[in-house]
């Protein structure tokens, strides 16, 4: 077998940074690595070299996903070029190393035992070009082409070693644009409407909102505690109960004003925030807008939490699998973050998150991956490949 930490060097030095969202280098790269395998696949290119790949053949009810573009990344402040691929003192270190190029490496790392032994891939493979922006060029147009069926779905993406992730928060997006009434800057607030200062009071009622508690059942609530526990100690935070549990938000960017002596007709504002369950989307963005009536809604992304039922058979699967490799008791749990997962469980499908990644690294310098949790994903991925194989020859 491959080792995966090879394959994740190569692939974290073909740039793939989203924007712009060229992805040819590393689709091209695992064209060739399944092609040399006897695994026939198809790219799928759309506009500015945004190039997906799936294997070719019956759609199987396994299917392996992983996205090859990254975050964009500055030069300054790595301890190894970003786009190095540097395999030193245990790590592959580089832009994408965690998020995810290191899944997709161990994913190809157990085709290529699958080949040596001489067994037929019991999955369909995916790999997309779109994830950090959304999707639209990538899994959500494949889902809107009706290339894929609905499946058990294991999706590549750096989680807890022992804490397969099976549900994400929602997900509201708000682009949004204030018009105040301009007037001289050395007579306000007496006079005039500043649309700067609307937004900030907008923002000063969303920061309340990060204080309620929203209700949830009892299996919900007990494995929202375990998942809490988990990013706290991920992340070392004294607060990381309150990660699944609150809406979570930022005020990604804001822009506004005239001059700095008028009082500001304008300002734009790009509102994100991540919504737990129990909290209803539906209700949450009559109730913020009417907190000012100086803005309106340019743009809006609304995506409820998801789950994948916890008592299902592929989460069992799955959880054993790990454990096995992993030689300690293992758990599932919820994610803070949005990924290609919400998609793909709004089309029907049973989707689990599990890879290999350094979490704390993820969009930052110094990303990495160590070489062991590089190893033992494509071991368990080998493993549930291996036990879907098992069951298609019964």
């Amino acid at each position: 077998m491959i080792e995966p930490q090879k394959i994740c060097s190569d692939l974290v030095s073909l740039k793939s940074e989203n924007p712009p969202g060229d992805t040819y280098g590393p689709i091209e790269y695992i064209r060739n690595f399944l092609e040399e395998r006897g695994i026939g696949s198809k790219v799928i290119c759309m506009p500015g070299g945004r190039c997906n790949l799936m294997t070719t053949g019956n759609l199987r009810p396994l299917m392996l996903c992983g996205h090859v573009d990254v975050v964009p990344s500055l030069d300054e402040g790595w301890t190894h070029p970003p786009f190095s691929g540097a395999i030193e003192s245990g790590y592959v270190w580089g832009r994408g190393s965690s998020d995810m190029k290191g899944g997709c490496a161990a994913i190809l790392s157990a085709c290529d035992a699958l080949a040596e032994a001489g067994e037929a891939l019991p999955a369909t493979l995916v790999f997309v070009c779109d994830e950090e922006t959304g999707g639209e060029y990538g899994i959500r147009y494949l889902l809107e082409k009706n290339m894929l069926n609905p499946c058990d779905c294991l999706i590549a993406e750096p989680s807890p070693a022992l804490h397969p992730c099976i549900g994400q928060k929602g997900l509201c997006r708000l682009e949004l644009r204030f018009t105040g009434t301009p007037g001289h800057g050395s007579l306000y607030p007496i006079v005039g409407v500043s649309a700067v200062m609307e937004a900030i009071r907008l923002l000063d009622y969303v920061n309340g909102l990060h204080e309620r508690t929203f209700p949830l059942n009892v299996d919900l609530r007990d494995i929202i505690r375990t998942s809490s526990r988990v990013f706290a100690e991920e992340f070392r935070m004294e607060k990381g109960s309150e990660i699944l549990e609150r809406v979570t938000f930022n005020p990604g960017i804001i822009a506004g004003g005239e001059k700095v002596n008028i009082v500001a007709q304008h300002c734009d504002l790009d509102l994100e925030m991540r919504i737990p369950w129990g909290c209803s989307i539906h209700d949450l963005i009559p109730e913020i807008m009417a907190h000012s009536s100086h803005a309106a809604i340019v743009k809006e992304t609304v995506h409820e939490p998801s789950l994948t039922d916890p008592a299902c058979d592929f989460v069992s699967l799955v959880c054993r699998e790990v454990e096995v490799v992993q030689g300690r008791p293992v758990s599932p749990i919820l994610q803070w973050a949005a990924s290609d997962a919400r998609h793909l469980r709004f089309a029907g499908f049973r989707v689990i998150e599990y890879g290999p990644g350094e979490l704390a690294t993820l969009h930052g310098t110094n990303e990495r991956v160590t070489v062991s949790s590089l190893e033992k994903a494509a071991d368990i991925y080998l493993r549930i490949m291996r036990a879907y194989g098992s069951r298609s020859s019964v």
